[in-house]
């Protein structure tokens, strides 16, 4: 993340995203494909490390092997196979709708992951049980723990939405949005914005 000044000289904290260019590899229709969407790929990738179909798949469009493929079922029917889209598609001052997956974090306790807080003081006795989940269920009836009871586990790498973020600022000659608020995931992830 990064911040930039307003026009009214407040600091405002926003992150900055390469959208672009994104070539169309395919176009869907309920006819052929028995739903209409858009396919559009991103970021060139060597062709050794391409599939053979990957590599016929993009021949079609007539543009190098990509990295990431995505599918967007909400489009504007004026574009074709083989077209490129930029950054120059959003409009400031617009909201939009960032998706992507966020940081994994591994095995986590439950203090972590779901905000436990433990037994706080040590009373009655123990020793070691600041951070422990506690019971986890009846005796004899049900004799089994639930299903979705909050254990530990691992977090993270979750694909997550996070809508209306307000588009500061479009760089065409970057490809470059930047949103203001934060964005899920690491550094140098792949998104799907949305307007």
């Amino acid at each position: 993340m990064t911040s930039v000044f307003s026009a009214e000289g407040k600091n405002i904290p926003c992150t900055v995203i390469e959208a672009g260019p994104c070539v169309v590899t395919q176009v869907k229709t309920v006819e052929q494909d028995g739903y209409s969407a858009l396919q559009l790929a991103f970021d060139d990738k060597k062709e050794k490390h391409t599939s053979k179909p990957m590599l016929g798949h993009f021949q079609k469009a007539k543009t190098s092997p990509k990295r990431k493929v995505a599918e967007f079922k909400e489009w504007n029917k004026e574009y074709q196979l083989g077209d490129v889209i930029t950054s120059e598609i959003f409009l400031e001052d617009k909201w939009i709708d960032v998706t992507g997956i966020t940081k994994g974090k591994g095995f986590q306790g439950v203090v972590k992951r779901h905000g436990f807080r433990g037994v706080g003081d040590q009373t009655h006795g123990q020793h070691n049980r600041l951070r422990a989940p506690g019971s986890l269920g009846a005796s004899s009836y049900p004799s089994r723990v639930f299903k979705g009871l909050r254990m530990a586990g691992r977090t993270g790498g979750e694909a997550v939405k996070v809508i209306n973020l307000r588009l500061i600022k479009v760089i065409p000659e970057n490809n470059l949005l930047i949103v203001k608020g934060s964005i899920p995931g690491p550094k140098g992830s792949y998104l799907i914005i949305e307007k």
